[in-house]
């Protein structure tokens, strides 16, 4: 099992920032990439940007160049600077955390017993005013 809390959305007005966490905790072993979606009101949840384990990062065009993703390996955290926020930036913000496969996996030194699922947080709101 993988938990994952999100923490730092809020109310800020356009050309603001906010920095977002998301800590994960249970079977952390298991994850081999993170990320940031967005799901606004009335449309599709959004990917914004992701982070493998070799710190390999990828962003969706909208947010390239304002935000940042990074983890912090060792507390098992994962972070999205956001810059020059944008109203249309409005959303809950969700975290992502990617495992293998149901299975027992040998992964850095450790047994990861994945049970498949696709893990998520409960989001974090950020609403971006004029």
């Amino acid at each position: 099992q993988v938990q994952l809390v999100e923490s730092g959305g809020g109310l800020v007005q356009a050309g603001g920032s906010l920095k977002l966490s998301c800590a994960a905790s249970g079977d952390t072993i298991c994850i081999t990439a993170m990320g940031w979606f967005r799901q606004a009101p009335g449309k599709e949840r959004e990917l914004i940007a992701t982070i493998n384990s070799g710190g390999n990062t990828n962003y969706a065009e909208s947010v390239k160049g304002r935000f940042t993703i990074s983890r912090d390996n060792a507390k098992n955290t994962l972070f999205l600077q956001m810059n020059s926020l944008k109203p249309e930036d409005t959303a809950v913000y969700y975290c992502n955390a990617d495992i293998p496969p149901p299975g027992t996996y040998y992964i850095n030194g450790s047994y990861c017993r994945s049970d498949g699922m696709g893990y998520w947080g409960k989001g974090t709101l950020v609403t971006v005013s004029l």
